[in-house]
Order: C-alpha cells, then sequence, then structure tokens
C-alpha cells in the first residue's frame, strides 16, 4: 500500500503538464503531432497536459527536444 502523495505533488504535476502544453503550442503542435515526434499517443499527452499522469524523465527528455526547449522550461 502507498502512502498518500503530499499535497505540494498534484500542484506541480499540473504545473509541469501547462508548461508541456504552453510549450507544445508555442511550438505550434498539436497533441497528435508531438506524440508522433515522441512516439507516444496522443492521449498519453493529453493526460500529462492534464494532470492525470506524469511524464517519467525520459519522457520529459524526449518533450524538451521534440519541442526544442531547455528541459529546465518544463519543470520549472
Amino acid at each position: 500500500m502507498h502512502d498518500p502523495l503530499p499535497d505540494w505533488v498534484p500542484h506541480r504535476r499540473r504545473q509541469i503538464g501547462l508548461q508541456i502544453r504552453d510549450a507544445r503550442r508555442a511550438a505550434g503542435l498539436s497533441q497528435l503531432a508531438l506524440g508522433e515526434r515522441i512516439n507516444r499517443d496522443h492521449k498519453t499527452i493529453s493526460r500529462w497536459e492534464n494532470a492525470l499522469t506524469a511524464p517519467d524523465l525520459t519522457d520529459l527528455l524526449l518533450i524538451a527536444d521534440a519541442l526544442d526547449v531547455p528541459l529546465a522550461d518544463l519543470v520549472r
């Protein structure tokens, strides 16, 4: 059984999702197009942007590369 997450974790997850969404939109890409660039389903992109799930470090690196933004910009 897992301990409940601290309250700040869901908040940070939402912030990261918004950063991904904003960077994707600034790059002029749809969720589908970003998903194709990083070999992930567009539904996965949607779940990240809506903070239903969180991307792992590898996914964050792929997103940063695909959007040509520093990794720090996605997790700030």
